[in-house]
């Protein structure tokens, strides 16, 4: 998808209060998309997070982000495709395993709408947390609702809080539905898991838009894929049988 508006104002926000990477990976080099309509979001982002220069200034003649990550100082950042179209560091097929040689090597992951387009997201997810250190921070922006056609999935907050939070045991840093329109400020989206419903209501506070499922993990130490991610609310149901049948 590349950086539009509303990740720009995640992606200042978030640059002043991780810890500066070393080594940062782009999945898909990220272009960065200037909505003029929206160049007062722009503005403030930059200046609520002590940033001097205009957006405009961050774009560079061949639209990507580069500039933006050089200014945000994300460390060393590389890019990785399945082609080498765009010039990516690593071109490597995100349906089949990583080179081990990757492993733990990045501080930083970011995900601006590569995943909805790889056919095994399992694969890829187990990728992206094989690639990352202990203590990194994965951010992904992926179609949650409203890219009808747009890719070749579209993923529900149970898989964050499923995959990441149970299968994976790292820490869900925030999970939100983000609308496109930079005026709305979206909507948190809680472990269904602990709602004990899916999370259908929480549909009624979001427009109808083009909605992202906008998320950031932190792989904490002892983190390790130990199987499957099953959605909550079966879970809980078999759970709550397995105990009423003991």
């Amino acid at each position: 998808m590349g950086i539009d508006c509303v990740l720009f104002q995640r992606l200042t926000a978030l640059s002043r209060v991780i810890d500066a990477p070393e080594r940062s990976l782009m999945l898909g080099r990220q272009g960065l998309h200037f909505q003029g309509r929206f160049g007062r979001f722009y503005k403030r982002a930059l200046a609520a997070n002590d940033y001097n220069p205009n957006a405009r200034e961050l774009i560079r003649d061949h639209g990507y982000a580069d500039a933006m990550w050089d200014e945000f100082d994300f460390g060393h950042v590389e890019s990785m495709d399945m082609s080498d179209f765009e010039a990516a560091d690593h071109v490597h097929d995100l349906n089949v395993p990583v080179d081990p040689a990757l492993h733990g090597k990045f501080d930083f992951i970011f995900d601006g709408g590569t995943i909805e387009h790889v056919f095994n997201v399992p694969q890829a997810l187990a990728n992206v947390f094989n690639m990352l250190k202990t203590g990194g921070t994965f951010v992904s922006a992926n179609g949650m609702n409203g890219w009808y056609g747009h890719g070749l999935y579209q993923f529900n907050p149970d898989l964050v809080w499923s995959y990441w939070q149970r299968a994976a045991g790292c820490e869900v840093v925030q999970c939100v539905a983000l609308p496109k329109d930079p005026n709305h400020p979206g909507v948190d989206m809680p472990d269904p898991a602990n709602e004990g419903v899916r999370l259908r209501k929480l549909w009624q506070q979001l427009p109808r838009d083009q909605i992202y499922l906008y998320y950031q993990i932190k792989k904490t130490e002892g983190a390790a894929l130990t199987g499957p991610a099953m959605q909550s609310d079966y879970q809980n149901r078999w759970d709550k049988a397995a105990e009423a049948a003991e």
